[in-house]
This record gives C-alpha cells, sequence and structure tokens, in this order.
C-alpha cells in the first residue's frame, strides 16, 4: 500500500510540474538551424516568434564553421565580434532567457554576421494587452464603471482554477507526509 501512495504522490508531483513548466524551446532558424547555407532569413523568423522569459533558445550548427555570439545592440548592427559578452562553441548550444527586451546574437566568423547569420531575439516589456492606452488631452474621461462585487463562490472558483498546479501539488506532498511515513514496504 505504501508503495502505491508513494507512486501517486510522485505522478502528481510530476504531472504538476509538467503543467507549471511551459517554458518554449525555440530551434534558431527552424530546420535549418544556424548556419549560412539557405539563406535564413533570421530577422524573419525572430519576427514570427513570440518569446517570454523562461523560453529556451537552440541554436544548433557544426562548430568547425560556427560559433554564437551575444553582443550589445551597437555590435550587432555593425557586426562588431570583437569583445562579444558571452561566446558558445558546442554546436548545440542551449540559452534560457531571463530577462526581457533584446538579445543579440551574431556568428563570429569573419562574414557571416555580415552574410545575415545575426540574430534579435525580442522578449516584450510588456504584452499589448497588459498596456493600457493613454486617452487623449481632447476625449473626456470615460464614465466611471458601476463596481458590482462577483458572487463570492465565482471569486473562489477563479482562486481555485489559477492556482490548481499549486493546490495539487500541496496535496501531493500532504498525502507523501501524512501516507509516506505510516506505511512500510
Amino acid at each position: 500500500m505504501a508503495l502505491v501512495v508513494r507512486a501517486l504522490a510522485t505522478l502528481v508531483l510530476v504531472a504538476v510540474t509538467l503543467q507549471v513548466s511551459k517554458a518554449a524551446v525555440h530551434k534558431v532558424g527552424d530546420s535549418a538551424g544556424w548556419t549560412t547555407i539557405g539563406n535564413v532569413d533570421y530577422k524573419l523568423w525572430s519576427a514570427t516568434k513570440t518569446f517570454q522569459v523562461g523560453d529556451i533558445i537552440k541554436f544548433e550548427y557544426n562548430p568547425q564553421f560556427h560559433n554564437v555570439m551575444r553582443v550589445t545592440h551597437a555590435m550587432f548592427r555593425s557586426c562588431n565580434a570583437s569583445l562579444p559578452l558571452e561566446t558558445y562553441t558546442t554546436g548545440n548550444d542551449t540559452i534560457t532567457i531571463t530577462t526581457r527586451g533584446h538579445h543579440f546574437y551574431i556568428c563570429g566568423v569573419p562574414g557571416h554576421c555580415q552574410g545575415g547569420q545575426k540574430v534579435d531575439i525580442n522578449v516584450p516589456r510588456a504584452l499589448s494587452a497588459e498596456v493600457a492606452p493613454t486617452p487623449l488631452a481632447s476625449d473626456s474621461p470615460p464614465a466611471p464603471a458601476a463596481k458590482t462585487p462577483a458572487p463570492a463562490s465565482n471569486s473562489v472558483a477563479s482562486l481555485v482554477k489559477k492556482s490548481h498546479p499549486v493546490l495539487l501539488a500541496l496535496a501531493a506532498v500532504m498525502v507523501f507526509v501524512v501516507f509516506g511515513s505510516s506505511f512500510h514496504a
């Protein structure tokens, strides 16, 4: 019985972990990868993606012919690889996005950046839905919205719905603590 309870608790924790970690993995250049062959348009590639903090950027390339350098915006514009912020050379580099804003990468092999092997990964500072429009001075102020409190059951249901992974994790830990130590296999 203890084995079943522990297995169930482990499964719940794994399911919760998978639910909570929804980071996307973006392979730069998709199937072409990080290359000068095939005329990959990295500007177009990045423009078709939505990047978020926590996402993973994956550079796949032949390390005999390419590398990846994180650079400043000025270095990106001029293809200057003289003082990169970071350099990657494995051919299978994964970089986790930890901040919002622009993240600039180039290939430091002479001529590659100038040939288009550079990418700007932009993580928006605020999603468009989060930004409220600024009213124009000529606009009249909007009428105040009537404030009616939501029924308590809707508020509780909304809270449970938003935090269900956390609640599941807590329940799994409690099951493991309470029942895991009281049963012996």
